[in-house]
């Protein structure tokens, strides 16, 4: 059956004719203050979208063989652990590694033994900056012929610890010369926007910082004469604002590629997404299995490389075999069965999501031209600015949430008053494991012979 021309018969409707037939059925109420509803980041989201949207906004597209991994973390604490680890989760269908790398004694040919690094690609998130055990996973990923990333990224940690590795000065001539290592198949350098999420910025300062943040580092490099090799990776935290979290990912990847043209770079990054921390809850825990598919979701569509889940416990189990696989299964899922292998296409050319991935670019564009007028990323940083910014986002967005205007995927606005479980645990917002059962468990006890007990009233 041939279905050319099959809609032709019906005539095309303008923006203005949906606007106007809206307007006519919400009999009298008014547009903008019904439909229209402001986003943290400051855009008008209205309640539908057209192709005249489209008009004289410049759109990006990924390559057509473009495609995701599914990755997971391993913390190498113990190295043997860990390459055991990384042996059995290869085999069970994760495509990226993401290690954690606590200190300088790692032995990397004991981590890497019996693992074949064709078709993975590695992630390293180091906690030391030393030139020459980094130097040594260098030449072991070189002569394995290993796809990695690095992601040594000095500002991300003088933004979380409040102090250099070493100095300022001793910190750039490390990253320096381990820029000069770096090949088209191992990046040096990361950038860390992670960081900036889960302290409460909003989308445009995430990308605006971000891009501060990279600038920073290929001012640095290519003063120093390394300039035409410069590929970098960004570490993206995902929301739950499913086509907001679609358009930020795109935007990045957009504005990573205008800033390094400025430089005479051809370098498209790599950009890993995590779900986010912040909006993960301890009391309902099973609810951040959804949270976390949809934010997973959203870094798909939004085109990025690797997608490395958060376990639905995350934020009070360090480790845990059980949640580490629900995290892998999920993203599985999505692949092999959900077909997302090719989704990151399906976001190219939708109107909302275009729309949005325009707004939020500029938006962030005039904000990183700001930072840089006032004199770079670095210095708003040691200035606080950068800070107290985020703090305002933080603070707004908290205040949405008591307000009842912003609203958790899986949270119910109409709580159960009779449930005291949750008043209990707020006396221990920080309890470990190993005292759930002088703790937790106690409390439990005494609801159930409570409950016990009045149901036995009740029943005489």
């Amino acid at each position: 059956m041939n279905n050319t021309g099959l809609f032709n018969e019906f005539p095309e409707v303008s923006a203005k004719q949906w606007k106007q037939k809206i307007q006519m059925d919400l009999k009298g109420a008014d547009y903008n203050e019904t439909l229209v509803w402001e986003s943290l980041e400051g855009i008008n989201v209205k309640p539908f979208y057209h192709q005249e949207d489209l008009k004289n906004i410049p759109t990006y597209s990924l390559p057509k063989d473009h495609d995701w991994s599914v990755g997971q973390s391993i913390y190498v604490g113990d190295t043997q652990k860990a390459n055991t680890k990384a042996l059995e989760i290869t085999e069970k269908g994760v495509e990226s590694l993401v290690f954690s790398i606590p200190n300088e004694k790692t032995d990397f040919e004991a981590l890497f033994k019996g693992i074949n690094p064709e078709g993975l690609e590695l992630y390293f998130n180091f906690d030391f900056l030393a030139l020459e055990p980094i130097k040594k996973l260098v030449s072991l990923l070189k002569d394995k012929k290993a796809k990695a990333h690095l992601n040594i990224d000095l500002i991300n940690h003088l933004a979380k610890d409040g102090n250099w590795y070493h100095n300022m000065e001793k910190d750039h001539e490390l990253l320096t010369e381990l820029v000069s290592l770096g090949t088209s198949d191992i990046s040096i350098i990361g950038v860390d926007l992670s960081l900036y999420q889960n302290s409460g910025a909003n989308m445009v300062q995430q990308l605006a910082y971000g891009l501060a943040h990279a600038n920073e580092y290929l001012n640095n490099v290519t003063s120093n004469g390394v300039k035409k090799q410069f590929p970098i990776t960004f570490k993206v935290a995902v929301g739950s604002n499913y086509f907001f979290e679609i358009a930020k990912i795109k935007a990045l990847r957009w504005l990573w590629n205008s800033l390094a043209a400025e430089y005479g770079i051809k370098s498209n990054c790599t950009i890993l997404a995590i779900p986010s921390k912040r909006n993960k809850t301890l009391y309902d825990y099973n609810v951040n299995m959804l949270r976390t598919t949809s934010e997973c979701m959203s870094a798909v569509l939004g085109g990025a490389d690797t997608v490395c889940n958060l376990a639905y416990d995350a934020i009070y189990h360090k480790d845990n075999e059980f949640g580490e696989r629900i995290a892998r299964n999920q993203l599985l899922l999505l692949k092999e069965e959900g077909y997302f292998t090719e989704a990151s296409q399906f976001a190219d050319g939708a109107y909302y999501i275009e729309s949005l991935t325009n707004q939020l670019a500029e938006k962030a564009l005039v904000l990183f031209k700001q930072v840089e007028k006032a004199g770079g990323f670095l210095d708003s940083l040691k200035k606080g600015m950068v800070q107290r910014k985020i703090k305002e986002s933080a603070e707004k967005e908290q205040q949405l949430f008591d307000e009842g205007k912003i609203v958790s995927l899986g949270t119910n606005k109409y709580l159960n008053p009779q449930d005291r479980m949750k008043d209990d645990l707020e006396l221990y917002p920080f309890v470990k494991t190993k005292a759930r059962k002088t703790i937790i468990e106690p409390i439990i006890e005494k609801r159930l012979a409570e409950a016990s007990e009045q149901k036995r009233l009740n029943d005489e």
